[in-house]
This record gives C-alpha cells, structure tokens and sequence, in this order.
C-alpha cells in the first residue's frame, strides 16, 4: 500500500474512531445550544446531563460567578452568564426557576424567546406561590404558564421528575418515564430526544392542556412512575 493511501487509511480509522468516542448529540449531528434559566436542585442536574450529551449549556443566574463548579463539571460544553445571554444564545429554554418569577421573566427576556422552544419545568407552591397557585392548578400549570411567554413554542416537562432521579434514572430496572405536552407537535418531539439524552423515557401526552393531568399532586408526579404506567395513568395506547 503506498503511503499516501495508508495514510488515508490511517486518518479514516483515527476519525471514525473519534466520532464513535463523541457524545450521542454530536456524534447524531443534532446537538444544541441549551439555555438554563435557573441552576438549583433541577436545572443543575438538568443542564448537567444535556451538556454530557453533547449540547452546548448556558447555565444562568442574576449571579453567574456563583455557577463555575456547575460550569467546570459540564466542561468543554457549557458557560455561565446572566438569565438575558442564556435566553440569547439558545435554541432551547429551559425555565428552572419558581414560577412565582414567569411572569418578570416574560417581561425581561420574553422578546428574546420568541420563535424558539421554551420547556417549563417548574411546579407551583402554595406556601411560595400564594393563593394564585390553586388557580393554577385549576386551569393546568401549561397553559397557565404559557401566557407569560407568547410566541414561544412552549413545552411543559420534567416537571414530574424528582432531583435524585436525574442521577439515577432507573426505579426497579426500569426507566423513570417523563410525560410531555406541547400545542407544537415538532417541539415536542425535541424535549423528547432532550428527555432521552437524559436517561429518561418520554411520553407525549398530547396538547398543552393535558399537562394539568400531570401537575404537582397527580398520581404520576415525582412518583417514578415507567413510561408504561404513565401512558396508562393519562389513557395513552
């Protein structure tokens, strides 16, 4: 074999070996640019997990210094900034802060979001949130939470994932399922490769309103539940 050729030969084998070493995102050749709104117990781990998988993360809050242990864990694939870059720079939004905030978050950065995929994970508390919180509920936090951010193709999920389950996301073998709902079908199906890159088991639920059937308090909501028992639970074949 001439050299030129076995050095071709040589370079073929180096790459292929390289790409199959490269996280699935990237190796798949569908990796994005994942900004995290809000870095605690849920977007931590979140944001954590997505850059492991090859997508590039913005992890933000209004004190970004306080997010390099975060930033050094997720190396080479993520930054810190404030809440404006990260909804700046994304593809996807993902909004990991109390709700009580939405509403100052559609004001300040709403405009930035628009036309782009916006994943509520948050759920409501009485005793943060105050009275609002059983209206709601009573309407489904979706639709709800939706309003605060127009023109964005809005998504809820993982909102019914416990923290200790993005570390380990299997209960009994099995892997903890994640129901998603969205009125942007093509959305949708993103946040589910995102709940996948995870380690998670996405279900469609259907339309924005159906998230209200896995708000805080249902029978599915940091239960654990499978895939299989949540399609069950929401009446999915």
């Amino acid at each position: 074999m001439r050299a030129p050729a076995l050095l071709a030969l040589v370079l073929a084998t180096v790459a292929s070996s390289l790409d199959a070493q490269a996280p699935p995102a990237v190796r798949e050749g569908r990796a994005l640019r994942i900004g995290m709104i809000g870095a605690g117990a849920m977007g931590g781990p979140i944001g954590l997990g997505l850059a492991a998988a090859g997508h590039q993360v913005v992890f933000s809050s209004r004190n970004p210094g306080e997010l390099l242990p975060l930033v050094q864990q997720a190396a080479p694939r993520a930054t810190a900034a404030y809440s404006d870059a990260a909804a700046y720079f994304a593809d996807v939004v993902i909004l990991a802060t109390p709700p009580v905030a939405f509403e100052q978050l559609g004001r300040d950065y709403g405009a930035l979001m628009r036309g782009k995929i916006v994943i509520d994970i948050s759920n409501p508390r009485l005793d943060r949130e105050g009275p609002i919180t059983n209206e709601w509920l009573a309407r489904g936090t979706g639709v709800s939470m939706a309003e605060f951010f127009p023109g964005t193709r809005f998504v809820k999920a993982l909102n019914t994932v416990a923290p200790r389950d993005f570390a380990n996301p299997l209960r009994n073998g099995v892997r903890v399922g994640v129901p998603i709902a969205s009125d942007d079908a093509e959305a949708a199906r993103v946040v589910m490769q995102l709940v996948r890159d995870l380690g998670l088991d996405p279900v469609i639920a259907g339309p924005l309103a159906r998230a209200k059937e896995f708000d805080r308090g249902t029978s599915i909501w940091e239960t654990g539940a499978s895939a299989q028992a949540i399609r069950e639970a929401l009446g999915i074949r």
